[in-house]
């Protein structure tokens, strides 16, 4: 088992020592990679090669062949016995090749004359992606199977006797596998939910009130008392404010006036008897002189 972490690439060496000379990474038995990184791996008859069972689990592979200076060969991005893409993982694998007797895939689960022979020959994805291109075949296998994932490409795929096959029985250059569709409805389900919940469906929101008549009369009646309550205080405040006024006022001009009109008449009544006295009192000085 191999565990990824960032980015990792392998590539074939030409080393004449070296026991990797055709592909960038060649396993004699079972390799499982997986883990949160990524693995480039590059060669000339295949990008990785394992003699018995690949898996890629949750880890994100890209294999490529370009099969330079091979000939009378099969060429591919992974040539393994079995292989199997499962938790997520994602694998980018393509052939290609233009000497004699090359035939050129993105996978290759059959007998290359590289290993001990297939351990099956199948290929399976869990809810995981595939992408596989080669001239020949995008995968080569003896068959397969598909759990929550589906043929993207190509239409109406299937595992055929060679391979991927298309839905007229041909095979396909280019086979594509993402999880299946039943999945992301469950996702879609929810984010409906949500958006209906929130802001998203603003519209919406409002629709199913309306189809339950019985939710806003709950709620309109518990705004309307408030505003009706007040309403109520302010006029009242008003009639008393008026009615104060004008009742002070009255009372007012009421007192001024009786207290004014004692002084003046007290005031005629003094100046009067005065000049009477005044008129008694000259012929009595006058008779006094005589």
């Amino acid at each position: 088992m191999l565990t990824l972490a960032g980015q990792n690439s392998v590539t074939e060496s030409h080393a004449p020592d070296a026991d990797i000379t055709l592909c960038g990474m060649e396993v004699w038995g079972n390799l499982t990679l997986r883990g949160t990184g990524t693995l480039t791996a590059t060669g000339s008859q295949c990008g990785i090669h394992v003699s018995q069972a690949l898996v890629v689990d949750s880890c994100t592979v890209n294999a490529r062949a370009d099969g330079a200076d091979i000939s009378d060969e099969a060429v591919a991005g992974v040539i393994a016995g079995d292989m199997a893409v499962r938790g997520g993982g994602r694998v980018v694998a393509a052939g290609a090749g233009t000497e004699a007797g090359v035939r050129a895939y993105g996978v290759f689960l059959q007998d290359a004359g590289l290993g001990d022979g297939s351990a099956g020959c199948r290929l399976s994805v869990d809810a995981s992606w595939l992408d596989a291109t080669g001239a020949d075949g995008g995968v080569a296998c003896l068959g397969g199977s598909l759990v929550s994932a589906r043929f993207v490409a190509p239409a109406g795929g299937s595992f055929g006797a060679g391979g991927v096959v298309d839905a007229t029985g041909a095979v396909a250059p280019h086979v594509v596998v993402e999880p299946d569709v039943a999945t992301p409805p469950a996702g879609e389900t929810d984010r409906g939910e949500v958006s209906g919940g929130g802001t998203g469906e603003p519209d919406g929101g409002a629709g199913p009130a309306a189809g339950q008549p019985g939710a806003e009369p709950t709620t309109d009646p518990a705004v309307k008392p408030p505003a009706t309550t007040l309403k109520t205080n302010i006029t009242t405040k008003t009639t008393v404010t008026k009615t104060t006024a004008p009742t002070s006022s009255k009372p007012k001009a009421a007192s001024a006036t009786a207290a004014t009109l004692p002084k003046t008449g007290d005031n005629n009544w003094i100046a009067a008897s005065f000049t009477f006295f005044l008129l008694a009192t000259v012929p009595l000085a006058a008779a006094c002189r005589c």
